[in-house]
């Protein structure tokens, strides 16, 4: 019981203290889940960060859904999710009977612009921090610099096409990659 008020509590925590959604969430995931708790190592940490922006939902829901299943279970999962949700839920329930009067308070809006280059900041973080513990592998490095060419070209010309593309696009040369190493491994069998 003691490990999934600990779940709980630690998500309602990161969910509690982190602006931005779930890409300013991983760094403070990662600190705590790989670096403090020791509940998941990084490599699991980078499967689930992958997975999870590969699959449906917020980013930060299915990691800690993850983390909770692995911890403690379907409770862990169903507790570790509550926790990083409920902050969000509570804040933004608040906000709305406010909303109006709420942002046309000066100090708020302000609070606003430097909460957006903070996340900005952390999401970069979070971005280098990963690439910096990627294998150094010339496949992954091609990948990593045609994905950021692609998304900074696609946000500097405004072109509409979706991260799914280039997400698709990276699995394949993935993909490609293992099906060419696996061929060439059972031609040197032969």
């Amino acid at each position: 019981m003691k490990e999934l008020f600990e779940l709980f509590i630690t998500f309602f925590r990161i969910g509690l203290f982190t602006f931005g959604g779930g890409y300013a969430m991983i760094p403070l995931i990662e600190n705590i889940c790989v670096e403090k708790k020791a509940w998941i190592t990084h490599d699991e940490m980078m499967n689930i960060t992958v997975i999870a922006e590969s699959t449906p939902g917020p980013i930060a829901i299915n990691c800690a859904t993850y983390v909770g299943l692995k911890k403690k279970g379907v409770w862990g999962s169903v507790l570790a999710t509550l926790g990083v949700v409920l902050p969000s839920f509570i804040i933004i329930l608040l906000i709305s009977f406010f909303l109006d009067r709420f942002l046309e308070i000066k100090w708020v809006a302000s609070a606003f612009h430097g909460i957006k280059i903070a996340v900005g900041i952390l999401i970069i973080g979070a971005a280098v921090k990963m690439i910096a513990k990627t294998q150094k592998k010339p496949l992954y490095i091609i990948i990593i610099s045609a994905a950021f060419a692609a998304m900074m070209l696609i946000n500097i010309f405004s072109l509409k096409i979706s991260t799914i593309v280039l997400m698709l696009a990276a699995a394949a040369a993935g993909l490609i990659a293992y099906l060419i190493k696996r061929g060439k491994e059972k031609e040197a069998k032969k």
